[in-house]
């Protein structure tokens, strides 16, 4: 918390926004943009990323939650936009997982407000990004039809899948699974809790698994999933 009556912090606090915005992993940017948190990051680490992971909480220091990974996180430059944030104040960071088992954690941070007149101006300021609105995430394009993350069926922490279909109890959904070379794994239907989690062992490896949502018999979600390998600590 800033302190009204001290200078001496809060210059520093302006100082770290000011000098930090070009600054490489392990520092992030996070602002709010025409109410579109955009989480943004330079990457310049020569060791094999396998995995970013975006995380928030209410809290800076506790209580984080995974809200979705990047595609490309081999990309210097990157980033992500939370679409469904409950606050405008939540604190942010970033897992970031290296080839071998180590990862490292960003500090947290929380938005910095910006405004522009229309979206195409954030394109002008942001060129790398390519935002989609049916994502709640921004990365390069890649395979046409699939909008990663999902809000739908996405990776849990302990790395378990969890499924999230509005109104099931009402709605005929099924959902099929398929691995990275597009192997079909096993399909699930007559689903009637809007919350399910299947456990990461029913897809035998850890890796890249697509999924199709279908509610009475239409494809409504052609999507993808990450489950990522066990981490060591440094």
């Amino acid at each position: 918390m800033i302190k009204p009556f001290f200078l001496l912090p809060l210059f520093f606090i302006l100082s770290n926004i000011l000098f930090a915005q070009d600054k490489p992993l392990p520092f992030i940017q996070v602002k709010n943009l025409n109410n579109k948190i955009v989480v943004s990051w330079i990457n310049d680490y020569t060791k094999q990323i396998t995995a970013l992971n975006i995380q928030r909480s209410y809290d800076s220091l506790q209580n984080y939650t995974t809200i979705g990974s990047v595609l490309s996180p081999l990309s210097r430059e990157n980033g992500f936009a939370d679409a469904n944030f409950p606050y405008n104040k939540m604190y942010y960071r970033v897992f970031v997982s290296f080839e071998g088992g180590s990862y490292i954690i960003t500090a947290s941070a929380r938005p910095v407000k910006e405004f522009y007149v229309a979206d195409n101006a954030l394109s002008e300021k942001y060129p790398w990004l390519v935002s989609n609105k049916d994502s709640s995430t921004i990365f390069p394009p890649s395979k046409p039809g699939i909008t990663y993350p999902s809000n739908n069926i996405f990776t849990a922490k302990d790395n378990n899948i969890i499924v999230h279909l509005v109104n099931a109890e009402t709605k005929k959904y099924s959902v099929k699974f398929f691995d990275e070379t597009e192997k079909f794994l096993f399909e699930l239907t007559k689903l009637r809790e809007e919350y399910l989690i299947i456990e990461k062992v029913n897809f035998v490896h850890t890796g890249w698994f697509r999924f199709e949502i279908y509610e009475n018999g239409l494809l409504i979600e052609n999507n993808k999933f990450q489950i990522l390998k066990e981490v060591k600590k440094l």
